[in-house]
Order: structure tokens, then sequence, then C-alpha cells
């Protein structure tokens, strides 16, 4: 079965303009995630919506950059859709069904990315010696991507250094502890299930690269209903 890193999907413009999404690469998700504080200050639903709505645009800078303005978003896109928007882009979940204001159930959702150390994370990949800069790093990886590249990254050095002690005899899961991975892959689960666990094996933990390693989980033909959000 194929496996995917990281969740997709398509809207249909009031036009008829079919538009791709995918996550946000890096360089648009620093920005949304900028904006994205307004929307911890709003003091209402409508104040909320209308900052969630800023995020969706800077989105588009992204999906479809002829949209530059929230008026010519609103003239083409639904309040549906943009919440698909906004899932697609940085994983912030909105029920339009729920009764927990906008506000909070766009923060839950919403607020993990700036907890990661990001400056640390891009200076590992940059190692690979595949992007000029960082500016072209940043356009070229979403978050979900540099969590799978590093993920393989790190697998593989790990391997090699393994395979080089065992040609002279030492066992280097013993010597370091197998554990000593679990910093990472604890981080891993905190940015898939949005902070909602720091556990690997919570099954809000198993999406995109967590998801595609297990061989199952959320975005791979399971999926879950948040009983606390009711």
């Amino acid at each position: 079965m194929a496996t995917k890193i990281y969740n997709t999907d398509n809207i249909i413009l009031i036009d008829g303009t079919d538009v791709f999404l995918t996550p946000l690469k890096i360089k648009y998700l620093r920005e949304f995630m900028f904006v994205f504080e307004e929307v911890k200050l709003a003091t209402n639903d409508d104040e909320a919506i209308t900052a969630l709505s800023k995020c969706a645009l800077v989105s588009m800078q992204q999906y479809y950059p002829s949209i530059k303005t929230i008026e010519e978003m609103e003239d083409k896109i639904d309040l549906p859709s943009i919440y698909k928007i906004l899932y697609i882009a940085a994983g912030i979940k909105i029920n339009k069904n729920s009764e927990e204001p906008v506000k909070d159930q766009a923060v839950e959702s919403g607020s993990t990315w700036e907890t990661l150390d990001l400056a640390k994370l891009e200076s590992e990949l940059f190692l690979l010696g595949i992007w000029k800069d960082y500016d072209d790093l940043e356009s070229s990886l979403s978050m979900p991507e540099i969590l799978a590249t590093l993920s393989v990254k790190r697998d593989l050095d790990y391997d090699s250094k393994k395979f080089l002690a065992a040609m002279q005899g030492v066992d280097l899961d013993k010597q370091v502890g197998k554990d000593n991975s679990n910093a990472w892959e604890e981080m891993k689960a905190r940015v898939f299930s949005k902070g909602k666990t720091d556990n690997p094996n919570d099954i809000t933990a198993l999406q995109g690269v967590n998801a595609q390693k297990a061989g199952f989980g959320i975005g791979l033909g399971l999926d879950y209903e948040d009983l606390t959000q009711k």
C-alpha cells in the first residue's frame, strides 16, 4: 500500500477553479504563524474568524497567488473551504458544528509549530548540501517534509555508526542505549498530535511520517474523534 508524508486536498473556488492544497512551505508557515497571533487575541468568534481568514490569505500565496486581498478571497472562497485550507496548511482543525468557540478550537490545534527549535532542525538539514541557502530550503520544504527527511537522515547516520562500531566489536545499541532517540520521537509525537501527546505510541501521534513508518495511522485509512471537543 502506498504511503504518504502528509495530507493533501482540493478546494473548488466559486468560479470553478480547482486548487490543490498541501502543507505550507516553511517560508509561508512563518508568516502564517505570525498572523495566527491575532487569533489568540480575539475576543469573540467574529474576530477569530477574521484573523483565521488572514491566515488563509497567507496560505494563498502558495496555493493561488493571484488572490491578494481578503476581499478577493471572500469573493472566491466560501468559509468551509477556508477551514479546509487552514487544516491542510498548518493542521488547524475547525469543526463548524462544534459548540466550542472557534478561537479555542484553532489555538488548541494550531500552536505546536512555534515550540520547535526550527533553526536547529534547518541547520541539521542544510548539512546535506542540497540547498543553496536557507531561503531556498524554506521555500522547498514543509514541516512534515523536514521531519520526514530528518528522520531518515538520523536513522542512516545511526546505522552507519552502528556498522562501524560493530566492525570494532562494539554493540552501539548497548553502549548508548537505544532509548537515546526518545527525545526525537517525543518531539515528532508532539508535532503530529498538535501538542496533545509526547507519546509516540498514542494514536494521535500516528500521522504523517509516523503513520508511514508504522504502516497505518491517521491519514492512512484511520481516523479518530476527539471526544474532548464535544
